[in-house]
């Protein structure tokens, strides 16, 4: 085999940075992981350090490679996907950044959008963006920052400062400064990108009060950006593709057909399904954004994000300390028949898709005197799978088309007992690969794409391959009751931070 045929993946999360290295197989054939430091100023708000989140990356970059004893010269692309709306502005002569990066859980822009909301903005952003009116997206931090750090706005309208959400930090890094670009998976996601006419919109850059000075460049998500700058890793390689990480998710699942859907379990859990080339307006509170970009087409999906699904799993690991790890609160989870009445409702920071509630806060309702930690950590895995499905209804409705099945994919999609109960919920089968690092492999196929590594779609959905298949075993009936909880349980967490 060809030894130049790898493609490095940097997959940029919220709570570490990883690097794999793919052969032309579509295989992983190394990989590199770090952790980095989560930041809490205040209730309701994240931040992180732009510059850890840059030294993690590239440490890992160099770590993967240096495990699979590859030269820089033996990589054919780099592909970039990431956390996506975590929004970072630094100094475009020092590269230093202004401010922490305000990462996409944070809720301190919650009175912004709703002050913007009364002033009846919110239908010409939704037309424009297919988006909410929501501090989820990058605008209103952006904004946050330009208002709250001295000089940055004079700074901003002097062109002096860059804006970028984490891909366009790290592609602004591995080039040594000399592109600031983005594509428009990421840009979609900022509240300023028309996703109809594929650029930054003007009447939505006044509205939030944005130089445009401050904006990258919108690309396609399959082309050649830049290259690695020559004291890095891997020194000359072009940096070729660039996805959100949910989109390059849908597109690692192979998801190439309108009405496929994925469902990936991170840190939060986020639905999609391909629309095609139509961008479809939500009816039932969903996003519409864009899929991706290569060549002069667009392509759509309809998206439901879940701010709080595997952090419950972290949450009882580390805040409760119920559990050691995620496969002893599968173990305990499993060793139960259900929840015992239980609920947990994460909203730790708010409601996403389709409740759009910031003010809603977590819950656990329905404990009985017989509530054990085995209990506990089944409501918990139930949580995920009940935000998922109410996520699916609604796309079902919008899309007017009845699924089939659900790929998954993420961290939490290794749990059996969490993908059965998925299964039983939706009455179709949930459908896990073999590889479950289908965010990486989607930055590889975009920039395996740009550079010859691989020619068509067709051969890369033909690398798809299922690990398991969770077939519904209880019937309908059976699950009702469960779902009516549910909905009960929810009604308790909504509307708590509001003021009075």
């Amino acid at each position: 085999m060809n030894q130049t045929r790898y493609i490095l993946a940097l997959d940029q999360g919220t709570t570490s940075s990883r690097a794999i290295v793919f052969d032309q197989n579509g295989r992983a054939v190394a990989a590199a992981q770090k952790e980095f430091g989560q930041i809490y100023p205040r209730p309701g708000w994240v931040e992180h350090d732009p510059l850890e989140i840059w030294s993690s990356q590239s440490e890992t970059a160099a770590e993967a490679l240096a495990k699979a004893n590859l030269s820089d010269g033996e990589v054919a692309a780099v592909g970039v996907t990431n956390q996506r709306e975590t929004t970072i502005v630094w100094d475009r002569a020092t590269g230093r950044p202004v401010y922490n990066a305000i990462v996409w859980q944070d809720r301190r822009t919650a009175d912004d959008c709703a002050r913007l909301k009364r002033d009846g903005a919110e239908p010409m952003v939704a037309q424009k963006t297919g988006l909410r009116l929501d501090p989820y997206f990058s605008g209103t931090k952006l904004r946050w920052i330009l208002d709250h750090v001295p000089g940055a706005r004079a700074q901003a309208e002097a062109g002096k400062l860059c804006f970028g959400t984490v891909d366009t930090w790290l592609i602004w890094q591995l080039t040594a400064g000399r592109v600031h670009v983005t594509d428009a998976t990421n840009a979609s996601r900022t509240l300023l990108y028309n996703i109809h006419t594929g650029d930054w919109d003007e009447e939505l850059l006044v509205l939030f009060r944005i130089p445009r000075a401050l904006l990258p460049e919108v690309r396609s998500s399959s082309e050649v950006y830049g290259e690695v700058s020559p004291r890095l890793h891997p020194g000359g390689a072009p940096i070729a593709g660039i996805a959100g990480d949910q989109q390059a998710a849908l597109f690692g699942q192979a998801c190439f057909r309108p009405g496929m859907a994925k469902n990936t379990y991170g840190t939060g859990c986020f639905m999609l399904m391909n629309t095609g080339e139509k961008a479809v307006p939500s009816r039932n509170n969903l996003l519409t954004t864009v899929a991706w970009r290569i060549g002069r087409k667009t392509e759509y999906a309809l998206e439901g994000s879940v701010f709080i699904g595997g952090a419950a799993i972290q949450w009882l690991r580390d805040e409760l300390q119920i559990v050691r790890s995620a496969r002893e609160l599968d173990e305990l989870a499993a060793s139960v028949p259900d929840a015992g009445g239980a609920f947990v409702v994460p909203a730790f920071a708010g409601l996403g898709a389709p409740h759009w509630d910031p003010y809603a806060r977590g819950a656990i309702v329905g404990l009985t005197r017989g509530t054990n930690r085995a209990h506990l950590c089944r409501a918990v895995l139930e949580s995920i799978a009940f935000q998922s499905a109410d996520l699916l209804a609604c796309m079902e409705k919008d899309g007017g088309l009845v699924l089939k099945e659900l790929r998954v994919d993420g961290g939490a999609a290794r749990s059996q007992p969490l993908l059965q109960f998925q299964a039983d919920l939706l009455g179709v089968p949930v459908v896990r690969p073999k590889n479950i690092e289908t965010t990486a492999m989607g930055a590889a196929y975009f920039a395996g794409l740009a550079v010859g590594v691989w020619t068509s779609l067709d051969e890369i959905a033909r690398k798809w391959a299922i690990d398991t298949t969770f077939v519904p075993a209880r019937p309908a009936a059976t699950m009702a009751p469960l779902k009516q909880g549910w909905e009960r349980a929810l009604e308790r967490a909504k509307n708590w931070e509001r003021p009075a």
